[in-house]
């Protein structure tokens, strides 16, 4: 249980770090004698970035101190009712102040129990397919960026099966590099997944294809890149999405930088005002997922080159709300280059 367990003095950066090194989004706030005195999740750290609380902060500054939890000889029965009553997806199990077991969410089969669990919505998903991968040379000299190998499935099929996690998906993957290749593979799979294809005749660019979803979407649907994975809870990304009117969403993730030497600050003369030994940073940074109101897909020409970034820059200079939700720094994962995908594929195993 130690690697859930963060000490009350630290700030919410290092906190940060071990929240992202438990895999679960969850940790126990205690006193120096490993007693809990409160817990922060994943949720609490998203909330303090959007309200921009310092990460230099003492942790106790957004953890939650009324937290629920249950004794060792908890019943079932007992725990089923805490998840169906609350929103949460862990419960620490505390004996004599300690930490001793985290109960989650996932381990309890909650259909038809008390309550019957919502179905799931039917969402547009839109995967850009269509780039060359030119980072990722000489791999995609021969096959295209979504065809990469994760484990025993391509890194297309398992963005997929994350939105089937959480939606009934319609997805609409576009396609130009290598195009036949991925429709061809993607034949054997037509039982399995609901897809159609956009086909772009030249490179649109990273926007430039979501024209085509002008008249198929009717509702906010989600755009991913091909060749990034995002481990979050798709349905709260959604629900905020519309709870707060937004025309388009940008997931980000909180990246923290070191820079590995002293850096020197100086005036217009030279001099120098201040030396920092290896200061700290923090950004956020943008993960390739967006959710897009089909609204503001009037804003992009017809059968032009046109990033999505530019669809972001009109839409607030038309006034437009975009938002931005933010994840951990290890709830991102980016195949797109050698290193972050040797990363993946160490961080998924």
């Amino acid at each position: 249980m130690n690697k859930y367990l963060v000490n009350k003095n630290v700030n919410i950066r290092d906190a940060a770090k071990q929240l992202d090194n438990t895999g679960i989004g969850f940790v126990c706030i205690c006193d120096d004698n490993n007693n809990v005195e409160a817990i922060l999740t994943d949720g609490d750290f998203r909330r303090a970035i959007i309200k921009g609380i310092n990460l230099d902060n003492n942790i106790h500054k957004i953890s939650n101190k009324n937290f629920i939890y249950v004794n060792e000889d908890a019943s079932d029965t007992e725990i089923i009712n805490i998840f169906l009553k609350n929103k949460i997806n862990k419960i620490p199990v505390i004996k004599n102040g300690k930490l001793i077991k985290i109960i989650l969410r996932e381990d309890y089969n909650l259909q038809n129990k008390y309550i019957v669990t919502s179905s799931k919505i039917k969402i547009d998903v839109v995967i850009m397919a269509g780039g060359k991968g030119t980072r990722m040379k000489p791999f995609t000299n021969i096959l295209p960026k979504p065809l990469i190998p994760i484990g025993e499935k391509t890194i297309l099929e398992v963005i997929m099966d994350n939105y089937n996690l959480f939606f009934e998906t319609n997805f609409h993957i576009s396609v130009n590099y290598k195009a036949n290749l991925i429709k061809a593979y993607l034949e054997e799979y037509k039982e399995l997944y609901n897809f159609s294809f956009l086909d772009e005749d030249k490179p649109l660019g990273t926007g430039g294809a979501l024209k085509f979803m002008e008249n198929k979407a009717e509702n906010p649907f989600f755009v991913s890149n091909c060749d990034i994975l995002i481990k979050a809870d798709y349905n709260n990304i959604y629900k905020t999405h519309l709870d707060n009117n937004y025309d388009i969403t940008v997931v980000a993730s909180m990246i923290h930088y070191q820079v590995p030497y002293g850096v020197c600050e100086i005036n217009k003369r030279g001099e120098l005002t201040q030396l920092i030994e290896k200061p700290e940073f923090d950004y956020l940074v943008n993960a390739g997922m967006y959710i897009i109101n089909p609204e503001t897909l009037k804003y992009i020409p017809e059968n032009t080159f046109y990033n999505i970034t530019d669809l972001i820059t009109k839409v607030k200079n038309n006034g437009g709300k975009v938002g931005v939700y933010p994840i951990s720094e290890k709830s991102y994962l980016d195949g797109g280059q050698w290193k972050e995908y040797a990363d993946m594929l160490n961080y998924l195993e």
